[in-house]
């Protein structure tokens, strides 16, 4: 089975918001924020401040999600990571 547009796109706009969300914003209750001062500088602390390393491990349960198979995943993974980098740059250009 193949990845149907609505599902990519559906995916797409959630790893972008998710992505956003925890690398450029507080959150709401300044929840991201505390959860960035408890995770610290580590690995994850590092995750938390680029959007596109995020981008890609948030894309990680869309993909499999919306796929069946291993080979249609990976390049779905790359492209919903991809697609939400392309918004990423878009909105930011708007600021």
């Amino acid at each position: 089975m193949h990845v149907g547009i609505i599902e990519f796109v559906i995916s797409t706009l959630a790893v972008w918001r998710l992505s956003y969300l925890f690398s450029q914003e507080d959150g709401p209750f300044d929840v991201v924020i505390k959860l960035r001062k408890l995770i610290g500088h580590g690995f994850f602390g590092s995750l938390l401040d680029c959007f596109y390393c995020l981008s890609l491990w948030i894309s990680i349960p869309f993909a499999v999600w919306i796929c069946d198979d291993w080979g249609e995943g990976i390049i779905t993974w790359l492209a919903l990571s991809g697609a939400a980098c392309i918004l990423f740059n878009i909105s930011e250009k708007h600021k």
